[in-house]
């Protein structure tokens, strides 16, 4: 399949007919004006119950109304809330919470935090929240979007998290100590998504800082995955990063796995990457060849294709929404539609269901308020206007608000069956869930903008265009403009002052030798070339391609522990015996 520009999600939604108030299946259509509201009360009983309960603290705790960190100590929902009170219109609280979180985050702490999580939650919110501060009216200093203090503060947090990648294979430990680096004692086995899921922030803060460092390592990681294929084109779920051998060999598209295949489609899209796309699609292959049956999508062994577990997985409920991204949209409807068939049944998403039983997977009975089956709802509606995705809209709203909603916030329902909850409410229950259900509801939403309207904007590197529309969102729902990749050309800048340099010599080099016998030529000035010398900014680029390949860091000191499951999902371990 040849690869075509893709169309960003913005400007898709200005080629295709909305049907905005068409009845549903029952006659009735889910009024969006009704339910955008319901969505912004939720957001808010959720919001100010952590903020009267639970900060500083990552997390709030709904049951016991108090607060706990969870992922580093970073007040985390106040970072993974921020960019959604932008997009429901808050702009004094999304400013507040700027000043609030350059004064009280500080990632200089002796804290072991998960890789995976900090970059997509914090260096992710910092940089979406980065890019929105001028349109929520924060006042931006000289040299916006390529400078400013939530810059700095995602980009200290990244540079935390790159000894993680100083392995012999260039992919990343787990788990990082972002006082002193990887613990000696530290785990080699990361799950696939904690290896290819940093494309978007990492590609984002190098073209922001001008620091090539990030999406260099983030490029290596993704390679090395790609290398580490089957002979039958599939994944597994674990591997080691010291030896790069696998060691959980489930292939699938869920959790351990997903957002990998996620990060190809939107890292294509986000740096216009014909290869990213190109190992996307053959991997679509393998996954249509080996998991797909009847539009659901199973787990197999990844090196002979047999099923090993017939179950579908909360979190694989964003594969339609990433096959809309694509242009794949029957498919994608159809295996909405299987999985809107077990919200209905259980008003939620159970972590794992048992296709051919029908019912929920035994200690998996949970639905901790995920947003995976809601963004699919949004993006499909984004792109067919097809009302039984409002419907879906509706019927979380509904279940939610039903089940899980407590005196201080939301609650995680524990078994989906009698509905018994759990003391914790995720920060992606306000980063995720209800940005995607309320962007379903708001269709106009600055978010979707078709390019109708767009901001220009003076940097030290020119004028660029920002605010057009067509955000990558990543992993957390935090929207990344794409535009704003263009913005801070560094290099190129420097290319321009050093040709200046070199104009300026050869020029008094020519006055020089005006009585010597044997005149220069004239003409326009050519750059040398050869070992050494300036070179355009082609080659520079092919230079770098084929530049020699990092000096291999030795082997971590660090024993290699026994690993005797047969899957793990993150951070949960599921042995043969359960």
């Amino acid at each position: 399949m040849p690869f075509r520009l893709l169309v960003p999600l913005g400007l898709l939604c200005a080629l295709l007919p909305l049907h905005h108030g068409a009845p549903g299946p029952d006659g009735t259509a889910p009024d969006p004006a009704h339910y955008r509201e319901r969505v912004k009360a939720m957001f808010y009983h959720a919001y100010d119950s952590y903020l009267e309960n639970a900060f500083p603290y990552d997390e709030l705790r709904p049951l016991t109304c108090d607060g706990h960190d969870t992922w580093g100590s970073f007040s985390l929902t106040l970072i993974d809330a921020l960019d959604t009170l932008l997009i429901l219109g808050n702009v004094s609280e999304f400013q507040r919470v700027v000043e609030v979180l350059q004064d009280n985050v500080d990632f200089d702490i002796d804290v072991n935090a998960s890789v995976f999580e900090t970059n997509i939650r914090v260096v992710g919110g910092l940089l979406s929240a980065h890019l929105l501060s001028k349109k929520a009216g924060v006042e931006v200093e000289a040299g916006w979007p390529c400078s400013g203090p939530l810059l700095r503060m995602a980009e200290e947090a990244a540079r935390k998290l790159l000894p993680a990648f100083q392995t012999p294979t260039g992919m990343p430990y787990g788990t990082v100590n972002l006082l002193h680096g990887v613990n000696p004692g530290e785990t080699p086995v990361t799950c696939t998504a904690g290896i290819g899921t940093f494309i978007v922030e990492f590609a984002t803060l190098s073209s922001l800082t001008g620091d090539p460092v990030f999406e260099d390592v983030a490029r290596v990681a993704l390679m090395r995955l790609w290398e580490s294929r089957s002979d039958i084109g599939l994944v597994g779920n674990h591997i080691d990063v010291l030896t790069g051998k696998w060691v959980a060999q489930d292939s699938g598209i869920g959790a351990g796995v997903d957002s990998y295949f996620e990060y190809l489609v939107k890292g294509a899209i986000l740096l216009q990457d014909k290869k990213l796309m190109a190992m996307f699609l053959e991997y679509n292959k393998a996954i249509r060849n080996y998991t797909r049956f009847d539009d659901w999508y199973l787990w197999v062994q990844m090196y002979k294709g047999t099923v090993s577990m017939p179950v579908f997985q909360s979190l694989e409920a964003y594969w339609p929404g990433l096959q809309s991204l694509i242009g794949d949209i029957d498919n994608a409807m159809r295996t909405f539609l299987n999985y809107y068939t077990v919200w209905k049944q259980f008003g939620g998403l159970p972590e794992f269901y048992n296709i051919p039983q029908g019912y929920t997977v035994e200690k998996r009975e949970g639905y901790p308020l995920r947003p995976e089956l809601i963004e699919s709802a949004m993006y499909l509606y984004r792109a067919t206007g097809d009302p039984t995705l409002l419907e879906l809209g509706r019927d979380a709203v509904e279940s939610i608000e039903k089940i899980s909603k407590v005196e201080c916030g939301f609650a995680t329902i524990k078994d989906l069956r009698d509905h018994k909850l759990d003391n914790r409410m995720e920060s992606f229950f306000l980063a995720e869930t209800m940005k995607y259900l309320y962007l379903l509801f708001d269709p106009a939403n600055f978010i979707h903008n078709n390019g109708s309207t767009f901001d220009a904007v003076i940097t030290p590197y020119g004028e660029c265009i920002l605010g057009a529309g067509g955000y990558i969102f990543n992993t957390e729902a935090h929207p990344i403009d794409p535009a704003a990749l263009h913005c801070c050309r560094r290099l190129k800048e420097e290319q321009w002052e050093v040709e200046d340099l070199m104009r300026e010599f050869y020029s008094l080099k020519q006055n020089r030798s005006r009585f010597q016998k044997k005149t220069m030529s004239s003409g326009p000035w050519q750059p040398p070339t050869g070992p050494g010398t300036f070179s355009s900014p082609e080659n520079q680029d092919q230079a770098r391609e084929k530049k020699p390949a990092k000096q291999k860091i030795p082997l971590l000191s660090c024993p290699s522990q026994p690993f005797t499951s047969k899957l793990a999902l993150l951070g949960q371990v599921f042995l043969d015996s359960s």
